[in-house]
């Protein structure tokens, strides 16, 4: 096995540049997105550059976390490349030690840096999502996510029977809601009435909807000033199941996922997003596999620059295949499981293969 000072040294070597990879990209990520939000808000009167400055720190740690992937391929790629150009991997194999050996300190950082970043990243940067769209929601109102359509679907149940809820937006942690409309049905499942109001307060075991048209087959529709609608639903679950699942801390995922289900709406955001963290350290593992084979070349033979942009092309097409079997799990055509953990496990697998090939083949 590898010496415990080798090890050391290349830890801290692999450890170093990654940080500072991680670190470059989180300022200009902060820096982009400050631009753009100083753009957005150039009209709101009363809104300071230093009120700007701290919502762009807010919602930077979220992006730079979705980027992490490509700090550790970019880190663990400028390491290798570092060590062979200054001859200190070629020692180290002269001295007997195995590509396999020395690829072991990479590989475990790899894995401390996403159990890391899921158990303490991870909450902070949901914490910081959570205030950022608070703010951003009081600041830009109903254009907070650029004009995409924020309609919410909510299903609840009563004595009364169920009901289908259309809401334009939510806000003060599920307690009120903007745009209503309600299809009622009564036990039996047949439709009573659709109800449209301009608002709706959460009020112990009901919906006060305010500002009510009434609307029932063969009827004329009619207005009500206030209208109250039975609901087995909770504040905290009509925030946590419309809420984005980037905004929920890992510790808090499991129990935000079985409260929505429990209100009847969709869960597979939040089923994902738990599974694709816990198989993060395996992707980041995945990353230096794949930095591992396209940075070993003797510099001597030359073509290290092809080496280099090959590596990249790799960890980017094992970013966008996470993606896409990402989408393809919360539309429902994949389970969460398999959507989360098939990128990790191919790459993993490629990554070992070409060093295989490259090393024992």
């Amino acid at each position: 096995m590898i010496g415990f000072t080798l090890g050391r040294y290349l830890s801290a070597r692999f450890l170093t540049m990654i940080m500072a990879v991680f670190a470059t990209i989180f300022g200009l990520v902060y820096l982009i997105d400050f631009v753009e939000m100083l753009r957005r808000a150039g009209d709101k009167p009363g809104v300071s550059a230093a009120f700007i400055a701290f919502l762009s720190f807010l919602r930077t740690p979220t992006v730079s976390e979705q980027v992490l992937p490509f700090c550790v391929l970019f880190g663990a790629m400028a390491t290798f490349l570092n060590l062979t150009r200054k001859l200190e991997l070629i020692v180290a194999r002269a001295a007997g030690v195995s590509v396999w050996q020395f690829i072991l300190p990479p590989v475990t950082i790899a894995i401390l840096i996403g159990l890391v970043s899921v158990t303490l990243l991870n909450p902070i940067s949901a914490v910081m999502k959570q205030s950022a769209d608070r703010i951003e929601l009081d600041l830009f109102g109903g254009s907070a996510k650029h004009g995409n359509d924020n309609t919410i679907w909510l299903r609840q149940k009563s004595v009364d029977g169920e009901t289908m809820l259309r809401v334009e937006q939510q806000s003060e942690r599920g307690t009120s809601l903007q745009g209503v409309t309600a299809y009622v049905y009564d036990t039996d499942g047949n439709f009573v009435e659709k109800v449209e109001a301009e608002r709706g307060l959460y009020r112990f075991g009901y919906w006060q909807l305010s500002n009510a048209r009434i609307t029932a087959p063969g009827e004329e529709g009619r207005m009500a000033r206030t209208y109250l609608l039975a609901t087995n639903l909770t504040p905290e679950e009509v925030a946590n199941g419309t809420g984005s699942p980037d905004a929920v801390a890992f510790w808090s995922l499991p129990e935000v996922r079985d409260q929505t289900e429990r209100a009847g709406l969709d869960a597979t955001g939040y089923r994902l997003q738990y599974q694709s963290l816990l198989a993060r350290p395996l992707l980041l593992v995945a990353m230096v596999l794949i930095a591992a084979a396209f940075s070993l070349r003797f510099f001597r033979f030359g073509g290290i620059a092809k080496m280099v942009v090959g590596g990249i092309g790799a960890g980017f097409v094992l970013y966008l295949l996470t993606k896409l079997v990402a989408d393809l799990g919360g539309s429902g055509l994949l389970s969460a499981p398999v959507a989360a953990w098939s990128p990790a496990i191919v790459g993993s697998l490629l990554g070992a293969l070409a060093l295989l090939h490259q090393e024992d083949g």
